[in-house]
């Protein structure tokens, strides 16, 4: 692990630290400063391998280790068993990264894709899928003539096998786009 110490003073967002072992992000943080007593840091961390957040407080100017956190973009490229494989646009390296590590979102990972892989001395720990992306849809029920968008929903089955709820109009082959976050359709791709 690389670990730099530094001071509680030190946070920021984004900064993360090794704490008994573990890896934790910080996802946000105060410095308080009260007219009587010490100064100290007040943070949200989430840990990186296992997503549990967590409210911890710092006294100020505590010694602390950081670690450096490498965020690459590379492209996905297909499933190995319990991994997936992505490639690194520039080197052409190969890199597996656990199933694990990509969670729910992985429904929505299709061929090609550009995601953020962050890794502490090689080792991936987690990946970030775009906001959302344009998947074709493969199966779903006939639309009914002059049905819009605020006549309700029905299921459909896009390219990589994932559900979605889409309006009404929507119809097998048209090109959606989806929120990789919690799956919902955010509109129809034209062309």
């Amino acid at each position: 692990m690389t670990q730099v110490a530094q001071t509680t003073n030190d946070i920021k967002n984004g900064s993360v630290l090794n704490l008994d072992g573990q890896l934790w992000a910080v996802t946000k943080f105060q410095h308080v400063k009260p007219g009587k007593g010490p100064a100290f840091v007040r943070t949200t961390l989430k840990n990186v391998l296992s997503g549990k957040i967590v409210d911890k407080t710092f006294n100020a100017g505590m010694k602390i280790d950081f670690e450096t956190v490498d965020n690459r973009t590379l492209q996905y490229s297909y499933e190995d068993g319990d991994n997936f494989v992505f490639m690194d646009m520039t080197t052409y390296d190969q890199v597996m990264v656990p199933k694990t590590l990509v969670g729910d979102q992985s429904k929505f990972l299709l061929e090609g894709t550009d995601c953020i892989v962050s890794f502490n001395n090689d080792v991936p720990l987690s990946v970030e899928l775009p906001g959302s992306v344009v998947l074709t849809i493969t199966h779903t029920e006939p639309g009914l003539q002059g049905n819009r968008s605020n006549a309700g929903t029905k299921p459909a089955t896009v390219e990589t096998g994932a559900e979605i709820q889409v309006p009404l109009f929507i119809n097998e082959g048209d090109r959606v786009k989806v929120n990789t976050t919690d799956g919902s359709y955010t509109g129809r791709e034209n062309g």
